[in-house]
């Protein structure tokens, strides 16, 4: 079945169990954001380029979402949520592919089995002064370009995931069964950690741990370890936000030096009546590369917002970023840098239902 069709089919579904179970909750939503930018060294003749784009402050999605009341404060829950590109209204990538899971959540927490955002990412972009806008922020990745984006892990498959609340702190764990005969460490992801806001104030940290394979002529499995601190203080109408994250890749290859690159960022926010005006800087400190290849990128961020309505935001973004040895950058977390410099700006609408 195609996925148009797919979509409708289980839209309906949902409709009559609706109907039929009172006790249910069922909620179809979305995030709609498209808008237009022009960026230079866009091509490798360093030509200038201008196009509409999908996700210019957060990835365009859209859901479903509910829950049951089990009794006792019990509740199953579930959610199946995927993306769109809105320049071309295709789907971005599988149907479900942003989270499918089912769980149940209640006074002690709770635990989903499926496919789902970790609990870094959860944490990260909390602290992330762009609320990770997918051109200008480095906060989850960086650009891709060089041997690594020097990022963490978004999503994990196959995963069981837990997340607490008590007072102002949140935590949790999330696991990916990396599902290989007779080695459970192969393929096998971990993230955990916690964060807590009280008075103005939040402070976090997160790590993972991703597993690779064996794989001839590897003689041992590659292993990529990643680490967060972060803080984020809000007084009237300001907000400062700091955070880094550290990244470790060691390759199966025991004779090949541990792949590191080290990501710092900080803003600053001030919120004017319905503007929301943001400054933020990224900066990736790269390590053990070959002679010349260290970029040491670094990109600025100015963003200003217009909320029409609680659901419906105009927003004007504009970035330059710029790397070291002559290596290439680029803005965009999945557009490869032609050039050592890139500048752009963004005009668009971002609209939730």
């Amino acid at each position: 079945m195609k996925q148009p069709a797919l979509a409708l089919a289980i839209l309906a579904a949902f409709s009559l169990n609706h109907s039929a179970f009172a006790q249910s909750s069922v909620e179809l939503y979305g995030l709609l954001d498209v808008g237009v930018e022009y960026v230079n060294h866009a091509g490798d003749d360093g030509g200038s380029l201008a196009r509409v784009i999908s996700g210019g402050k957060n990835t365009s999605r859209w859901g479903i979402r509910g829950s049951e009341d089990l009794g006792g404060g019990l509740k199953a829950v579930y959610n199946l949520e995927g993306g769109i590109l809105m320049d071309t209204g295709a789907a971005d990538g599988a149907l479900f592919k942003r989270q499918a899971y089912v769980g149940l959540d209640g006074k002690y927490g709770r635990l989903v089995i499926g496919r789902s955002f970790t609990t870094t990412y959860d944490l990260v972009i909390k602290f992330d002064p762009l609320g990770f806008a997918p051109n200008y922020s480095w906060a989850t990745t960086g650009g891709a370009t060089g041997p690594s984006k020097y990022g963490m892990t978004t999503s994990f498959d196959n995963m069981v995931k837990y997340t607490g609340k008590s007072g102002g702190f949140t935590y949790g764990a999330s696991i990916g069964l990396g599902e290989r005969a007779g080695n459970a460490n192969e393929g096998r992801k971990i993230a955990l950690g916690g964060s807590w806001f009280g008075k103005g104030l939040g402070l976090m940290a997160a790590c993972e741990q991703v597993n690779g394979t064996t794989v001839a002529p590897a003689i041992r499995r590659d292993r990529t370890n990643v680490c967060h601190l972060a803080s984020d203080y809000t007084t009237g109408d300001w907000r400062y936000t700091a955070g880094m994250r550290a990244y470790k890749l060691r390759h199966g290859a025991a004779a090949t030096a541990d792949l590191r690159g080290n990501t710092y960022w900080g803003g600053i926010t001030r919120v004017i009546d319905d503007v929301t005006l943001t400054g933020a800087v990224y900066h990736i400190d790269t390590r053990n590369l070959p002679a010349g290849q260290d970029a040491d990128p670094t990109m600025f961020v100015a963003r200003a917002m217009l909320a029409l309505s609680k659901r419906t935001t105009l927003y004007v973004s504009a970035a330059h970023a710029k790397a070291d040895e002559g290596q290439l950058v680029g803005l965009s977390r999945d557009d490869a840098g032609t050039g050592t410099t890139q500048s752009g700006i963004t005009a668009g609408i971002q609209h939730r239902f």
